[in-house]
């Protein structure tokens, strides 16, 4: 029984032993790449175990770009692993850039690789134009009438100015100032509406793909709708200003001439009052003239019918009905 126990784990121990020997010298991927025209030592598989560098990754990529016609270096796939690169996707963006007569090699390949983009995505744009939608542009005519607009970008990767370069955000924003400066300068919406195309050469003839990753092959119209009367608004809206304003005005000439009326009436109180402060003073002058024989007692009586005798007469005219007596025709 015991001898059993001792057969079954020397197996086990010759099994572990043998896993951890084909796990750090891998014999089976080693006959791959050599019977695939992959010249590689079972030494250097070891010590890409050593360096952390996935053995597997690196001769399916050599195996690969070696059935395709190129011809890569160890040494260089694993500095662009090492250095974070994606392998598997630069030797496939070589071989499709090969195929298509695009001018790639390993060197910008890898460069667009570690800026983080996407050298595959970007050969195949290069093949096969990329169609990007625009949002909804809203731009005003000279007439004031607001319109509408979407387009659709037709754009191609540019292989050597992917690195460095603005991306789809900027080629949007670019298109989208084009479009806006394209509708604001026509006189007319109905011109714009006729004619959408002209917007379409006035964008292109920007440059707007200057300093981009992308070339821009066409800038095609989908549609256009029409807003809102700008101009009507705007000039409602300098209506209303104005018509505040005048208002404004008008109630400060009003309330000037308020205090005015109440300034006239404070002068006509005062000039009341300097009346009856004068008239106050006449019984002292008439004593003044009594006393030094300027005034005689017949003068001081009529004086004093004439006085009354106005008063008679002011009376008689408040009141019409006061001293009228029948006439002709009521007899």
């Amino acid at each position: 029984m015991a001898s059993t126990y001792i057969i079954f784990a020397a197996a086990v121990g010759a099994i572990f032993i043998l896993w951890v020997l084909l796990y750090f010298i891998p014999v089976g991927l080693w006959f791959t790449a050599f019977v695939s025209g992959v010249r590689i030592s079972l030494i250097q598989l070891v010590l890409m175990r050593w360096r952390k560098v996935p053995p597997g990754i690196i001769v399916r990529s050599l195996i690969t770009a070696t059935k395709a016609g190129l011809h890569l270096k160890r040494d260089d796939l694993e500095a662009h692993y090492l250095a974070g690169g994606r392998v598997r996707q630069v030797v496939n963006a070589l071989i499709s850039a090969d195929k298509a007569n695009i001018d790639l090699n390993f060197k910008t390949a890898t460069a667009i690789d570690l800026a983080g983009r996407d050298v595959l995505e970007a050969v195949q744009m290069s093949v096969n134009p990329k169609v990007i939608d625009t949002k909804r542009v809203t731009a005003v005519a000279k007439d004031g009438i607001q319109l509408i607009a979407t387009a659709r970008v037709t754009v191609r990767a540019s292989i050597r100015q992917l690195v460095g370069g603005a991306g789809e955000e900027t080629v949007l924003a670019r298109v989208g100032e084009g479009i806006v400066s394209s509708i604001g300068s026509a006189h007319s919406h109905k011109a714009v509406l006729e004619n959408p195309d002209s917007i379409s050469r006035v964008v292109l003839e920007k440059g707007l793909d200057s300093g981009t990753a992308f070339e821009i092959l066409s800038i095609d119209i989908a549609d256009i709708d029409i807003g809102k009367n700008i101009g009507a608004v705007l000039q409602m809206d300098q209506a209303n200003a104005d018509k505040n304003i005048a208002q404004a005005k008008a109630e400060e000439r009003r309330a000037m001439a308020v205090a005015s009326e109440q300034e006239m009436k404070a002068k006509a109180q005062e000039a009341k009052a300097n009346v009856i402060q004068a008239e106050a003073e006449i019984p002292m002058a008439i004593a003044e003239a009594f006393r030094s024989g300027n005034l005689g007692i017949m003068d001081y009586y009529r004086y004093k019918n004439i006085q009354a005798d106005t008063k008679m007469r002011d009376s008689i005219a408040e009141d019409p009905g006061i001293g009228t007596g029948p006439t002709e025709k009521d007899k």
